[in-house]
């Protein structure tokens, strides 16, 4: 595919991805993630003939002018999209698929300093959130959601969503919502929490263990003892714990405590 090619599908894929974009003589002049990418298309030209320095001279100049650093060596597929784009760094042996989208504060990094390949591989259609860290010779499958500010460290299978640190996959995409007209989602905000599913698994765990304590005739105490813990939530929201029946979460009523000694 001729350079030119490239560089017109970068620029109109802006407009599938950003809603602010209204020219493209706006996004060719003010929209410095595309600057960076157009850049990059030159450069990587220039280090595959050979012309080491003059592909770093123009990825340095690309660096100074619009605070996105990507090495001419990396590897990236078409319709490549930078949102915002400040902090961007995409190392050497990076490679990217088709229709890719980054946040601003990305990083596809390298963890040792061993020549060779040692930055991830981002599968076509991927999507990571601002702040996010891609780290070492790992591959992220098609259509992979990364969660803001999430550090990724292992491979990751295709259609699946990461968030945390390190990342963990907790969403499959037919779960998530649906992908825009142009095949593409952006809904790498709609993830869910973990740790709150894991606790709220735990209180009906105790609720049922409490139903059949009371079916045995066993005497069971819905109220927390005071300690250090309970002080602290009975400041904040002036409540104390009371055994309904209906579980531990719907059952607070206002009650003054009394501190350990």
């Amino acid at each position: 595919m001729s350079l030119f090619h490239l560089l017109r599908e970068d620029i109109n894929c802006v407009f599938q991805r950003d809603p602010a974009a209204r020219s493209r003589f706006e996004v060719l002049t003010t929209y410095p993630g595309v600057h960076a990418i157009l850049m990059q298309r030159f450069a990587h030209r220039l280090w595959q003939w050979r012309l080491r320095y003059l592909a770093r001279l123009l990825s340095w100049f690309a660096r100074l002018t619009t605070n996105i650093d990507i090495h001419p060596g990396a590897t990236i597929g078409r319709r490549f999209f930078i949102d915002h784009g400040a902090g961007v760094v995409i190392g050497e042996t990076a490679e990217i698929g088709d229709d890719v989208t980054l946040y601003h504060g990305v990083t596809l990094g390298g963890t040792t300093w061993n020549k060779g390949k040692r930055h991830p591989t981002l599968g076509d259609g991927v999507v990571v959130g601002a702040g996010a860290k891609i780290l070492g010779a790992i591959t992220l499958g098609a259509q992979v959601r990364v969660g803001a500010n999430s550090v990724v460290v292992k491979d990751v299978p295709s259609h699946r969503t990461v968030i945390g640190i390190p990342g963990r996959i907790v969403l499959r995409t037919e779960e998530a919502g649906t992908a825009n007209i142009y095949g593409i989602n952006l809904d790498h905000h709609l993830i869910p929490d973990p740790v709150g599913r894991a606790i709220a698994c735990l209180m009906e765990r105790i609720e049922v263990l409490e139903g059949q304590l009371r079916k045995q005739g066993e005497p069971v105490d819905g109220q927390c003892r005071t300690c250090e813990a309970d002080d602290l939530c009975v400041q904040d929201a002036g409540y104390r714990k009371q055994d309904t029946g209906k579980g531990l979460a719907e059952s607070c009523i206002p009650s003054p405590v009394s501190k350990r000694s």
